[in-house]
């Protein structure tokens, strides 16, 4: 296997800081299933005061997180509404239905990764026992990088609320969206019954997400993680991680911002890739599949990680990513394209 000296693959590869580590080490502790490891209460709290909501629960991962939401506002038989290329209707190994008994009713995306309102509101079934009852919709932001509008997320609560129905903020990267848009989190929420924040991305612990509520939905998360074998002891040493991500590496997702533009702007000059420019710190390049593959297998050769397939890439800037590599991986695409590495593909 190569090295990889510059890592674009995901903003999960971070690794904890000194700073984080030393936090983690020092944690005070408790048993979370009995409700008395400290420093996890103390993150509970901490997000459910940044949100302005009732509650929060600590669990492993974003795909827990979800399903507890999701397992929360449905019973056996609902049916929650979702974006066809959401996460947690297509990335998580379909757990929803799994583990949960829920029926998903995907939505089509439209280019700027909304879906159509009127196809949401269609799609709403209720009082008709042929079908499964829509409990929920679930909307994703950022959505692939892209920072949905806060109007659009204001239109799908007034669906929602007109039919009598839950909403689920999937906000792995919520963070990621505050920041370029300049707000705080807490408004940019507000509109959700329940939300799902990543601390293991963009924000650099080594794992863990938050599901914040009303209390109802997280008083049966609670219930439900158990149930599903998350139940967590002194697991204040992962929640002191989260606690540092918040008070360190929330306002500099600006720097992974700019890296990613940067980048994207470098990527751009090369007349074989179509670059999509990123809100946030995702970059997709489109390139013809088979130079895709060759392009690709050139990098990880060379020791530039990213991840791909079908002839579209994506780059991801984190806190490990800092310019000289950004430079670095573009010297390398440069000494591709340079070599008529792709002349055969013309």
């Amino acid at each position: 296997m190569n090295t990889i000296r510059y890592d674009f693959r995901s903003d999960t590869v971070t690794r904890p800081a000194t700073g984080m580590r030393s936090a983690m080490a020092t944690a005070e502790v408790g048993d979370d299933v009995f409700g008395d490891d400290p420093t996890v209460n103390l993150l509970e709290q901490r997000m459910a005061t940044m949100l302005g909501m009732d509650a929060a629960i600590f669990v492993s991962s974003g795909t827990m997180s979800n399903l507890l939401a999701l397992m929360s506002h449905c019973g056996r038989g609902d049916e929650f509404i979702a974006g066809q290329n959401a996460h947690c209707y297509k990335y998580e190994a379909g757990g929803a239905a799994v583990l949960g008994s829920i029926q998903p009713q995907p939505i089509a995306h439209q280019p700027d990764g909304t879906m159509d309102l009127g196809a949401i509101e269609s799609a709403i079934k209720a009082g008709d026992n042929h079908f499964a009852t829509t409990r929920v919709i679930a909307l994703e932001n950022t959505f692939g990088g892209k920072v949905l509008p806060v109007s659009y997320m204001a239109q799908v609560a007034d669906i929602a609320r007109r039919h009598g129905l839950g909403l689920h903020l999937d906000g792995a990267r919520a963070f990621n969206a505050v920041v370029a848009l300049g707000t705080d989190i807490k408004s940019f929420t507000a509109p959700f019954d329940s939300v799902s924040i990543c601390l293991s991305k963009g924000l650099g612990a080594p794992v863990g997400s938050v599901l914040i509520g009303r209390q109802d939905l997280i008083d049966t998360a609670r219930r439900n993680r158990k149930m599903l074998g998350g139940g967590l002891r002194q697991s204040g040493i992962l929640a002191a991680a989260g606690l540092y991500a918040l008070d360190n590496n929330v306002t500099r997702l600006a720097d992974d911002h700019r890296r990613a533009r940067r980048l994207a702007e470098g990527l751009a000059a090369f007349p074989s890739l179509n670059v999509t420019m990123p809100d946030t710190n995702i970059v997709f390049v489109d390139v013809e599949e088979r130079l895709g593959d060759r392009l690709t297998e050139f990098l990880v050769s060379r020791g530039v990680g990213i991840t791909g397939r079908y002839g579209q890439q994506r780059w991801v800037t984190h806190l490990d990513v800092d310019d000289a590599m950004v430079d670095g991986a573009l010297a390398e695409v440069a000494t591709f394209f340079r070599n008529g590495a792709e002349a055969a593909f013309r």
